[in-house]
């Protein structure tokens, strides 16, 4: 098939640039693709008509990331989320792995060579982490529930030195207490009762807004319902319901999780903490879409 660039397009069209990567993106010029970041329209595509407002679909983030993925996009907002939600979520608990080495190995499948020694259980739950996010893509639209939130739990930790402890249950909860920033947790007998509550509450109603599911955050990581992995799993989880409810998500970065750790102890005597963390760090993940050109409410 022969293809011709956005410019092109446009001129042989009569309509603006603009417009034409509007089509594309929105899925409505058959057989336009992305090369890298750049459109190419097939020279046989036919200039689309224009639609009634009220029945055009407006493709949602969502819908890019599920068409990225299956496409193998490289260079998106798919590839961007994978290597930035991968490598603040992980560093925020501990790994040593750097951004690019992060990077590298979603790209590559490879770690490369390096100086420094690698931690071998950093490098197996970054590319678990990977293949975290595809779930929470591919089930992004599926309410919370308690297998969603284990088979998460089992993907991030399968393979882990901590998968061979047998005190410690991959995709599955607690069975020994735990404290986080030195508070008690849910006793592991409490667990499966309060999760169950806490997802009961949560789905009663399908929409949600956002300090709802910052809230739900919140209970989440005070059950602390796994030996390892709640804040990697909480924070997923959080991504996923802002896509299923179209709001912008976000990424809280390594050099905030000082404030994000203190917005979560704070939470219940000031929320303001937490939400203004949430607030900057979606503000910041604005500027990816703007970049991608990818349109977005608020």
């Amino acid at each position: 098939m022969e293809y011709i660039t956005v410019a092109e397009t446009a001129k042989k069209w009569g309509i603006s640039e603009r417009s034409v990567r509007n089509y594309a993106t929105n899925g409505r010029i058959e057989g336009a693709k992305l090369d890298g970041k750049t459109w190419m329209i097939p020279v046989s595509a036919k200039k689309p008509e224009r639609l009634n407002k009220k029945n055009i679909h407006k493709r949602t983030l969502l819908d890019i990331l599920k068409e990225e993925k299956e496409l193998k996009t490289k260079g998106g907002i798919y590839h961007k989320i994978q290597i930035e939600l991968t490598y603040n979520s992980n560093r925020i608990e501990g790994s040593k792995l750097t951004h690019e080495q992060t990077r590298y190995i979603f790209e590559t499948n490879t770690i490369g060579m390096d100086i420094e020694p690698l931690n071998v259980d950093d490098i197996v739950e970054t590319a678990n982490h990977f293949n975290a996010i595809n779930i929470i893509i591919e089930q992004a639209k599926q309410p919370v529930s308690e297998s969603l939130i284990k088979l998460l739990h089992q993907t991030l930790k399968n393979g882990t030195s901590d998968s061979r402890k047998e005190w410690f249950a991959v995709g599955g909860y607690k069975k020994l207490p735990n404290e986080v920033g030195g508070k008690e947790t849910a006793l592991p007998e409490e667990v499966p009762m309060k999760m169950k509550q806490l997802l009961s509450d949560y789905n009663k109603n399908k929409s949600k807004s956002f300090i709802e599911i910052i809230d739900f955050h919140y209970q989440f990581e005070s059950i602390h319902p796994f030996q390892d992995g709640n804040g990697r799993v909480g924070r997923l989880i959080m991504f996923k319901e802002l896509l299923r409810n179209n709001i912008v998500p976000f990424v809280i970065d390594d050099d905030m999780k000082m404030y994000y750790y203190r917005g979560l102890s704070k939470w219940e005597e000031e929320k303001g903490y937490l939400l203004d963390t949430c607030y900057a760090s979606q503000d910041k993940f604005k500027k990816y879409l703007d970049y991608f050109r990818i349109p977005y409410d608020g």
